[in-house]
C-alpha cells in the first residue's frame, strides 16, 4: 500500500525509538484496512427498506441509498407507488447511519435538459432530502449514469465526492464475479463501489436476493482487511487522507503529531486513521487535546482514529 507523504520535523531524538519517514503516516483506509467497499442502491425502491437495510445492519454494515424525491411518497398513510419508499422510511433509515443522497429530483438526464433546469433539479432534491432526513446530501450519484461536463460542475458544488465509477452487483454477477471482485479490491487497496436497484423487482433483481446476503456475509468474515462504508464515508475519507499535512516532532517521552488540512471543516468531516510503526514498542497512548484517543495495537502497528482538524496530538510510547 502506497503511504502517506508528510512533512517531518525533529528536535530531538529518543534514547531508546527513532522512527523513519515512513513509519508515521495516515492510513489509507479508516482501520488501516486493505480495501474499501461501498454499497449502493438507486432510485428509492421499498424493498431496499424492507429487506436491504436490516440484512446490512444485521452485519452492521450501512449503506448509501440514492433517490429521486418526486418518486418518494409523503408517508405510510399517503402512498401513491407501492414499489417506492416513503420519507418516513428515509428518516429512519438515515437515523440509522444509511446514506440518503441526491439522485436529481425526477432523475433528468444531463445530456437532455438545459443547465439551469438540470441545477434546478439538484437543489430541489437536496432541499427535499434535508427537510425529511435533517441530514443535507454530500455527495450525488448520475441520473443514468451520465456525466456531461456542464452538469458534473453543478452536481460537484459542497460535495465530498459524486459516483462516477460502479459495479453492477445485481443479476448479472455471480456468485464468483462477486468472489474475484472482493480479492480484487483487496490485492490492489482499491475503492469498489457496488450498485443495484431491485433485489426481487426493478431493474436487475437478484433471480434471490440470498445471493447478496451470502456477498455480505463473505465480506463480514473479511472485515479484519475490508471497511464497509457509505459512499460518503469512504469519499470523504480518501479526500482528506490525500490533503492531509502532518508536521512530526520527536521529544522524549514520545511524539507531537500536528495535522494540517485545508478542505471545509463543514462538509469534511469524517476522522482519519493514524498508524505509527515500530518494533519493540510495548505500549502507546495518545491524546488529541483534551481527548483522549483509542489506540490499538496489530503487530507492530499502533492505530488511533483523530479529527485532522483538531489539535496536535501527544503521543508516549513505552
Amino acid at each position: 500500500m502506497k503511504k502517506f507523504l508528510f512533512y517531518l520535523f525533529t528536535l530531538g531524538l529518543f534514547s531508546n525509538y527513532a522512527f523513519s519517514s515512513d513509519s508515521i503516516y495516515v492510513a489509507r483506509y479508516k482501520g488501516d484496512k486493505a480495501c474499501a467497499i461501498s454499497y449502493t442502491f438507486d432510485d428509492g425502491l421499498a424493498e431496499q427498506y424492507t429487506l436491504a437495510a436490516p440484512q446490512l445492519e444485521k452485519r452492521g454494515f450501512r449503506g448509501t441509498f440514492c433517490v429521486n424525491g418526486v418518486k418518494v411518497n409523503k408517508d405510510n398513510k399517503h402512498i401513491t407507488d407501492t414499489t417506492r419508499v416513503t420519507w418516513t422510511q428515509l428518516k429512519e433509515m438515515s437515523d440509522k447511519g444509511h446514506e440518503i443522497t441526491n439522485h436529481g429530483w425526477a432523475h433528468k438526464n444531463f445530456s437532455r435538459f438545459p443547465l439551469e433546469e438540470i441545477r434546478e433539479d439538484i437543489v430541489k432534491n437536496d432541499s427535499a432530502i434535508l427537510a425529511n432526513t435533517g441530514v443535507m446530501p454530500r455527495t450525488f450519484f448520475y441520473p443514468n449514469n451520465n456525466k456531461k461536463e456542464e452538469g458534473k460542475r453543478i452536481a460537484v458544488q459542497n460535495r465530498v465526492g459524486t459516483r462516477t465509477k460502479q459495479r453492477s452487483i445485481g443479476r448479472k454477477s455471480t456468485p464468483r464475479d462477486l468472489e474475484k471482485w472482493v480479492a480484487t479490491l483487496i490485492a490492489t487497496n482499491d475503492w469498489g463501489v457496488g450498485m443495484t436497484h431491485g433485489l426481487t423487482y426493478g431493474y436487475d433483481a437478484f433471480p434471490n436476493p440470498q445471493r447478496l446476503w451470502d456477498h455480505w456475509d463473505k465480506v463480514k468474515a473479511m472485515e479484519d482487511k475490508i471497511w464497509v462504508g457509505t459512499f460518503r464515508e469512504v469519499a470523504a475519507y480518501t479526500e482528506e487522507q490525500k490533503h492531509t499535512r502532518l508536521d512530526i516532532r520527536q521529544q522524549k517521552k514520545g511524539l507531537i503529531i500536528t495535522p494540517q488540512l485545508d478542505l471545509d471543516k463543514e462538509i469534511f468531516t469524517e476522522p482519519l486513521t493514524m498508524v505509527i510503526q515500530k518494533e519493540g514498542v510495548r505500549k502507546m497512548t495518545a491524546r488529541q487535546g483534551k481527548k483522549k484517543l483509542a489506540v490499538h495495537k496489530i503487530g507492530d502497528k499502533f492505530i488511533f482514529d483523530f479529527n485532522p482538524f483538531g489539535e496536535a496530538i501527544k503521543v508516549y510510547l513505552k
